[in-house]
Order: structure tokens, then C-alpha cells, then sequence
């Protein structure tokens, strides 16, 4: 019986994952697929009898590369830095657009350091570590106060890393770690099950 109940737990830990995975991979092509028309799906365009899972994002993808090509040349720069004007002389939706704006930017900047980094910080109190991550180095009235190099940071909760906490504090006080951020991530989601082989610390210079 012991040996039985093993293999029911390695097999609801292969396909429990496996299953979630699948189950997340079809409500976000059924998701895209409503949002574009019915009559602009591939299977619409060509006369299909059948309905293709997830047909749409094709669609999508062809979209967003078709607007890059047309907003990184000079014209479509010119059109891209009007359309702006036009929504910041719209109360309230400008402040909501522009803070998108920036955060879409600094996640997708592939020269930014903005969560490309993990650390090992005390929070919220000494002796308490966790794993946050780098969302850039400050620069402004805060660095003024503490008088030394600040560092803001992301603190992820578990199991739902989208939310958390930001937090600010001096670098020195914030221990960069050598594991990948994919991999301290995987550490916070599970919470603590999956550890990283590597948990080195980078020796401050």
C-alpha cells in the first residue's frame, strides 16, 4: 500500500502541473479568440468547417508587428507622438496611460536592469529575509534623505508573485543573488519547495 500511495503522488505531480499548464494555455487562446471578430478568424477567412484553438492570436501577432513596422519609422513616429497629445489632454485617462506607458517600457527595455535582478533583503523587519527583486536605482528627493544609494525593490507574495509590496532602501542593505531571476521566482511561487541549487550571494565590493 505504502508503495502504492508513491505512485499516486508521482503521478498527481506529473500531471497535476501538466494539466494546470494546458488548462492556463486554453482560457488565454479562448480569451484571444474572443476578442477578435469571428469574421476576421483564420478559420472565417478561409472557409474552415472546423474551429481552430487560438486561431486569433495569429491575428494579434500580425497586428502588433504590422504597428511596430509603421510606429518606428519617422512618420509614424509623428502620428504615435500626436495620438499622445491628443490622450494627455484627457483628464485622468493621461495620468493612468502614462504610468502604463512607463512601467511597459521599463519591464520590455531589454538594456534596463528593472527585474533582471534578484536580491535577498530583511523584510518587514530584521532578521526576516526574503527575495525581491531590482525595479531600478533611485534618483531624487528619497536618496537626499537617507544620504546614500538607494535601490527599489519589488517584494513578491506567494503563490501570486503579480502582487506585492515596493519598497525602498539603501543598497548596501540589499544582497544581490546569483540565481537567475526565473529561478527565484520559481522559489517564491512554490513557496520554498523548489529552492535553486545556486542560493550564492554576490560578495559586495
Amino acid at each position: 500500500m505504502k508503495r502504492l500511495r508513491n505512485y499516486f503522488i508521482s503521478g498527481l505531480l506529473f500531471w497535476i502541473p501538466l494539466a494546470l499548464s494546458v488548462l492556463v494555455i486554453k482560457f488565454f487562446l479562448e480569451v484571444v479568440n474572443n476578442l477578435v471578430p469571428t469574421r476576421l478568424l483564420p478559420e472565417s477567412l478561409l472557409n474552415l468547417d472546423t474551429t481552430i484553438p487560438g486561431s486569433g492570436i495569429i491575428l494579434v501577432i500580425f497586428i502588433i508587428l504590422i504597428t511596430g513596422a509603421l510606429v518606428t519609422n519617422i512618420i509614424g513616429r509623428k502620428l504615435v507622438d500626436l495620438w499622445e497629445r491628443v490622450l494627455n489632454k484627457i483628464p485622468g485617462f493621461r495620468n493612468i496611460y502614462n504610468a502604463l506607458k512607463k512601467i511597459s517600457s521599463t519591464v520590455l527595455n531589454t538594456s534596463s536592469d528593472s527585474f533582471r535582478k534578484a536580491f535577498l533583503i530583511q523584510y518587514p523587519s530584521k532578521g526576516i529575509w526574503v527575495v525581491a527583486f531590482q525595479s531600478g536605482d533611485y534618483e531624487g528627493e528619497v536618496k537626499n534623505i537617507i544620504g546614500e544609494e538607494v535601490i527599489n525593490l519589488f517584494v513578491p507574495t506567494t503563490p501570486n508573485p503579480t502582487s506585492g509590496f515596493f519598497v525602498m532602501m539603501p543598497k548596501k542593505d540589499a544582497y544581490e543573488l546569483q540565481m537567475t531571476v526565473e529561478e527565484a521566482f520559481k522559489l517564491v511561487i512554490s513557496a520554498g519547495v523548489v529552492t535553486p541549487e545556486n542560493l550564492k550571494i554576490k560578495e559586495k565590493k
